[in-house]
């Protein structure tokens, strides 16, 4: 029999015209670079602001390195060993840095987490004004450290400040150290920061809360379930992610604090509210020893990925 065709029609044991195979071929390049054409922003960023910088600060921690000297030999890892060796000069000044540190972030993380909370509760109900109080509340946030550090270190002065003159004004103590003296200097410190930022963090809850399904709770109504109830077996659950990134992130920031101090206390009494930040800034910026500022500032991230690592493995045991 004598094969009939559609005129026009292209058989199917055929091979495809070359210009539609070679058109194709470079539709597919061009497809498998755009994912990478759309990371290379963030890349060129990552590697300009953050590889890069890690890189060079872990060469000059194995340097001595000082910023007025041309030449800068190579010291290992001496610049580390100092910090752990109690006859060295900077043992006793780090490791109170590292003290402070620890007592800031001990007390400011648990308040940090659960008031923010606490505020996103009771800002997610329905009342009037809501929008009003979400704003009050998140304003503090977006003034700069100067602004806050310079603000409260004048209103907690014990002398002029206007935090003592209501107390005396109340008949309570008008004399209180606020800045000068502990525990008042890290009441000051924790109480200052939480009133700055707990918004940040009840906006992030405000987000988390939204995504939980009103028939959960609906649901645990039905079954007798009291406000305590629902809020341990529907919103706690449903927070979960919300509460580990909240949670990661204060850690951080808290263990990071630098400018409360630095214009609030100003490291006082004497160098007890000294942070981490503020040794190695001293260090480097001051004493001209960016080496050893370098050395500090890995170990003090090194011990800070450590503690992500544990928060984020605790979570998982929990949810698992």
């Amino acid at each position: 029999m004598t094969e009939v065709t559609e005129v026009g029609a292209a058989r199917p044991d055929a091979p495809p015209p070359a210009g539609r195979t070679a058109r194709r071929g470079t539709s597919r390049r061009g497809s498998r670079a755009t994912p990478y054409l759309f990371l290379a922003p963030y890349l060129v960023l990552f590697l300009g602001f953050g590889l890069l910088p890690i890189l060079f600060g872990l060469w000059l921690s194995v340097h001595q390195w000082d910023l007025q000297l041309p030449n800068r030999p190579f010291v290992g890892l001496d610049n580390y060993r100092t910090l752990f060796d109690p006859e060295s000069a900077d043992y006793a000044d780090w490791w109170a840095s590292v003290r402070a540190t620890a007592i800031f972030t001990v007390f400011a993380v648990p308040l940090l987490v659960v008031v923010p909370l606490g505020l996103a509760l009771l800002l997610n109900r329905s009342f009037p004004g809501r929008t009003f109080f979400r704003a009050v509340y998140f304003a503090p946030y977006v003034l700069g450290v100067a602004v806050i550090g310079l603000l409260w270190r004048f209103l907690l002065d014990a002398n002029l400040g206007l935090v003592n003159r209501l107390l005396g004004a109340v008949g309570l103590p008008s004399d209180t150290p606020w800045v000068t003296d502990v525990p008042w200097a890290w009441v000051s410190l924790v109480g200052v920061t939480v009133w700055w930022t707990s918004g940040f963090n009840a906006v992030i809850y405000l987000a988390g809360l939204q995504d939980i399904s009103p028939e959960l709770y609906e649901a645990a109504r039905m079954d007798g379930a009291n406000t305590w109830e629902r809020f341990r077996n529907v919103t706690l659950p449903g927070l979960r992610p919300v509460l580990l990134f909240v949670l990661t992130t204060t850690i951080l920031a808290s263990a990071n604090v630098f400018g409360q101090s630095f214009l609030i206390t100003q490291g006082a009494p004497g160098q007890q509210t000294r942070t981490v930040v503020w040794r190695i800034v001293d260090e480097g910026l001051r004493d001209n020893d960016a080496g050893k500022a370098a050395a500090m500032s890995i170990l003090f991230a090194l011990a800070l990925a450590v503690i992500s690592v544990v928060n984020f493995r605790l979570f998982r045991y929990r949810e698992d």
